[in-house]
């Protein structure tokens, strides 16, 4: 079923951005939106692995450029918008999906709470929250002034909903992505249009460059103790792959979600269910 995620909805003719777009979470994104039809537009601040996904979508079939842009710089959003504008005169369709934690703002045996960085702690604050914020306002006032209409997806985190021990920035930042999609739902609805819908998914424990270092031993590849951990309060007795948040991406774009509106929907394997009991 996955390889035909183009029957589930149809976006040819749509626009879409995804912020963040060449990372590890978002690059499946990227390619089965392209699959199902649309203008993918990747923002990323690395050039090189931007062109690769690019070059891999336009392989394929699909539609794909490549902006160079940091989202925590709303002088380059609004450079990158003004490209948007003149080379595909708008915007359907806006997936915030930059974000990350930074090992200075992460707890361990040699770093305790109170050495965690000033600088980790914003910059994991920058990221997330501040990165969602700008992009919203920059590319949302696109949408809104070229389509009247469109979908804004945030990327939340399990951490919003049970924060984690270890890493007390990056789950503060994910729950105000969470709160800022929902304030965000009700301002565009009352503002400009309801039409245009904020939603966001939060993924639970996906492996990544970011967090691998958390969850497997870097020498043996076996579950750190925080990862079984883990393992041990997911019913689904994994961890989540890329390909995982499809489904819910493309109900969250489609027509089939048209009275969804202000939600965060997990997909985590059932942890956030689990009371460990």
């Amino acid at each position: 079923m996955k390889n035909n995620w183009k029957n589930w909805v149809d976006l040819r003719g749509k626009v879409a951005m995804v912020t963040g777009g060449a990372g590890e979470l978002c690059r499946e994104m990227c390619i089965v939106l392209a699959q199902c039809g649309a203008n993918i537009l990747i923002l990323d601040y690395d050039r090189e692995k931007t062109a690769a996904l690019v070059k891999k979508i336009r392989k394929r079939g699909g539609k794909s450029t490549g902006l160079i842009a940091s989202v925590t710089d709303k002088v380059s959003l609004e450079m990158a918008a003004r490209q948007v504008r003149k080379s595909f005169g708008g915007l359907d369709i806006l997936i915030n999906g930059a974000g990350g934690n930074a090992p200075t703002a992460t707890t361990n045996d040699s770093q305790d709470f109170f050495a965690l960085s000033e600088e980790g702690i914003r910059k994991v604050f920058a990221l997330n929250v501040l990165g969602t914020i700008l992009s919203s306002q920059v590319f949302g006032k696109v949408m809104w002034e070229t389509r009247k209409a469109g979908v804004i997806i945030n990327i939340s985190s399990m951490n919003a909903f049970r924060p984690l021990t270890r890493i007390p920035a990056y789950s503060a930042a994910k729950a105000g992505v969470s709160n800022f999609t929902q304030w965000l739902a009700v301002h565009f609805a009352q503002n400009y249009s309801p039409q245009i819908r904020v939603n966001a998914i939060a993924p639970g424990f996906f492996v990544t460059a970011q967090n691998r270092f958390l969850l497997l031993d870097p020498k043996t590849k076996k579950l750190t103790p925080r990862g079984q951990k883990i393992m041990d309060h997911t019913p689904a007795s994994r961890f989540g792959a890329p390909g995982d948040l499809t489904s819910t991406l493309l109900w969250l774009i489609s027509p089939a979600s048209e009275f969804v509106n202000g939600v965060v929907v997990p997909v985590d394997g059932g942890f956030n269910a689990f009371s460990g009991v």
